[in-house]
């Protein structure tokens, strides 16, 4: 996007990109990405807003770079990384661009304050109550740019307006192929536990429980299959890149999203209201109380009571605590939203080619 940006422009922002990439190779650091801005009414547009630092902005120009202000919301990671990456968010008017700026800044750059979300943070978290959020922890900032000043040769886009949209959407295919592949392992653990949980309470064979777990299949194959068809399919672009296949991989996050609280459902129903009312690992452990949760916590023939306990902790950990809430959240926004997936498909697809094979084959125009 920035060789586009200086053919266009006059510009000299592809070197500047170039020389950020090398010094990421180099350095080997590690960096977070600023993207979502607070947008305040979604009705408006950035430069319509009643507070301008709705959307982030340069403020001030000068010789040897910019002086920015506004904030980016769930940057993810942002607390142990080495560099940010700013981008725009969305497509920009004329008027809007103040607001059509990227760039890159070290973290502990002067006036960039990261307020971290407490949001599942527990002083102590066991892992048998736990088995998965005990070791996985993603962090999440809003980051505040309290008039950040950005050198120069840090800057990727200022003000050309024309390009704030492409920039933003040349990210995009590739966040949701990385949204769609990261998850399989999760989708795959949901159907797993649940036939854990099935077997455990001795209803595998049940017609209804095989119709749940033939849906977790389906639905974790599907994503899967949708995700490698849209590497398969991939394309590349005017400068020799390749992204995803854009229909194919929203069409991948869209059908992952719209399925994932019905998987958690799925599997809540298998398992039980137990997953709420289990015992505490404590009580497990003590002396008086574990042979009693050996005795009445177990499952069929063959199980134990502490195995069964296990495996409710492993459902009751990936779907109902705050863990579970994070992902199911992150389902629906994480990567792009599900109407944001659905315009990029409409844009997409090839609307004029089935046009004209339907009017082909309405013999429109022949007698």
């Amino acid at each position: 996007t920035s060789k586009k940006v200086d053919e266009a422009c006059g510009t000299s922002y592809h070197q500047r990109v170039k020389a950020f990439y090398a010094y990421c190779c180099k350095e080997d650091v590690s960096f977070a990405l600023a993207q979502t801005d607070a947008k305040g009414d979604r009705a408006l547009r950035p430069s319509e807003q009643e507070d301008p630092d709705l959307y982030l902005r340069i403020l001030e120009e000068r010789p040897d770079g910019i002086v920015v202000r506004g904030a980016k919301i769930h940057t993810s990671n942002t607390t142990h990384a080495n560099e940010m990456i700013v981008l725009p968010t969305r497509a920009m008017g004329e008027e809007d661009k103040d607001y059509a700026v990227s760039f890159a800044i070290p973290l502990d750059t002067k006036g960039l304050k990261l307020l971290m979300s407490g949001y599942g943070s527990y002083t102590q978290r066991n892992s048998f109550d736990h088995p998965v959020s005990s070791a996985v922890k993603m962090t999440e900032t809003l980051t505040v740019f309290d008039d950040v000043f950005v050198p120069n040769e840090r800057i990727f886009l200022k003000g050309e307006w024309q390009f704030a949209g492409l920039t933003a959407l040349s990210f995009v295919e590739y966040h949701r192929l990385t949204a769609i592949s990261y998850k399989l392992p999760f989708l795959d653990l949901l159907a797993g536990a649940a036939r854990l949980m099935a077997e455990y309470n001795g209803i595998e064979k049940a017609a209804h429980v095989k119709e749940k777990l033939f849906w977790l299949a389906s639905y974790a194959e599907t994503t899967r299959a949708l995700t490698h068809m849209a590497c398969m399919k991939a394309r590349s672009t005017d400068f020799g890149m390749v992204i995803p296949n854009p229909s194919t991989v929203n069409i991948a996050k869209h059908h992952f999203a719209a399925g994932f609280h019905q998987a958690f459902s799925h599997v809540q129903d298998l398992a039980g209201g137990i997953l709420v009312t289990a015992p505490a690992v404590e009580d497990l452990r003590s002396e008086e109380t574990g042979p009693l949760i050996e005795k009445y916590m177990k499952g069929k023939k063959g199980t134990s009571g502490k195995e069964r306990l296990q495996v409710i902790n492993l459902i009751q950990d990936i779907t109902t605590s705050d863990f579970g809430g994070y992902n199911a959240v992150l389902a629906l926004h994480a990567e792009g939203s599900m109407e944001a997936e659905k315009m990029q498909l409409y844009r997409d697809y090839d609307w004029q080619r089935v046009r004209e094979y339907a009017s082909k084959m309405a013999r429109i125009g022949k007698a």
